[in-house]
């Protein structure tokens, strides 16, 4: 009787352990800013990709993209925590590194996306190819303008490396128009309304400015309210970066003449799942470079565009 009580007792206890569900891998997830509808796209992909693979996805990062202590504040809580991965788009390419690099002594497998740091060590990176994107910008630009005329380049911050590479590939796409120069730059310092008093500046000091070009969604969205304000709406050419429903209604209304747009959902779920990929033993490119597309107003109602532009973000959120 006591042999079969026993043996009973062994049995329950074999079978609770069996019936445990090993725990979820918890990737933690940085981005610059959680204000603007790029980053919550990416969020949209992050979190699909969390689903589709089967972990936990914590998503934290400052309210704004020129919170940088903030930022740095969230990684290394990240790190402290011991999540089993980490993705970090690094508001600051150079202010970052510490936390990076302390991130990557814990073992910690570390994707970064959207915009680079001066360090290597990370596992991959996953972004657009921020070079050419600023390379098409500025082709795009030069033949709206008919390869004449004198150009305003509304930067984003000093030490972003995504927006500096596209500001680089447009100066040099440039190069190739000698009929066009560049006659002012400014920063809109992450902020939507300083780049809108940038940008106001950059217009009132140049009268016979012929075109603009930004770099990110908060020095477009600035530029543009900027060029309404003078009533040059349709009279100086504008290319812009990124989409948001504000963009997407300039370039109907012929604020924008062209968008160089993003695909910022595949990059949420791309990042996630390299991370996924690297914690069962899988160990992925250095790099992974993402397409920009260029869109018109003659483009916005193309089927191939309309997912690109308008992702399903409440179905993930």
């Amino acid at each position: 009787m006591r042999n079969s009580l026993i043996a009973a007792l062994v049995s329950a206890v074999l079978l609770s352990a069996g019936c445990k569900q090993p725990k979820r891998k918890v990737i933690g997830m940085v981005p610059k800013g959680t204000s603007h509808m790029f980053w919550v796209t990416v969020q949209a992909g992050a979190l699909a990709a969390a689903k589709q693979f089967d972990v936990e996805l914590i998503w934290n990062g400052p309210a704004q993209e020129a919170e940088v202590d903030r930022q740095i504040q969230i990684v290394d809580s990240m790190v402290a925590r011991h999540v089993d991965a980490l993705a970090v788009a690094v508001s600051d390419r150079n202010a970052l590194v510490l936390s990076i690099d302390r991130a990557a002594a814990e073992n910690l497998p570390v994707a970064i996306f959207d915009s680079g740091v001066e360090t290597s060590n990370y596992l991959t990176y996953v972004g657009t190819d921020n070079y050419r994107a600023g390379r098409l910008a500025g082709q795009t630009l030069a033949t709206l303008l008919g390869g004449r005329g004198s150009v305003g380049v509304m930067r984003n911050a000093p030490n972003s490396a995504s927006t500096t590479d596209r500001e680089r590939g447009f100066s040099e796409a440039l190069k190739d128009f000698p009929g066009i120069r560049i006659v002012a730059s400014d920063f809109g310092m992450a902020d939507r309304d300083k780049a809108n008093a940038a940008a106001d500046r950059m217009l009132s000091t140049n009268p016979g400015l012929n075109g603009i070009f930004a770099s990110n969604e908060l020095s477009s969205t600035g530029a543009a309210r900027a060029i309404q304000g003078h009533g040059l709406a349709g009279k100086i050419r504008f290319v812009a970066f990124d989409a948001s429903d504000a963009l997407l209604d300039d370039l109907r209304n012929g604020v924008v003449d062209a968008l160089v747009v993003q695909d910022p959902f595949k990059m949420g779920h791309d990042t996630v799942k390299v991370l996924v990929d690297r914690l069962q033993g899988v160990t992925p490119p250095k790099r992974i470079d993402l397409d920009a597309w260029l869109v018109r107003k003659e483009d916005l109602d193309k089927p191939a565009l309309k997912q690109l532009l308008h992702p399903e973000v409440s179905k993930y959120l």
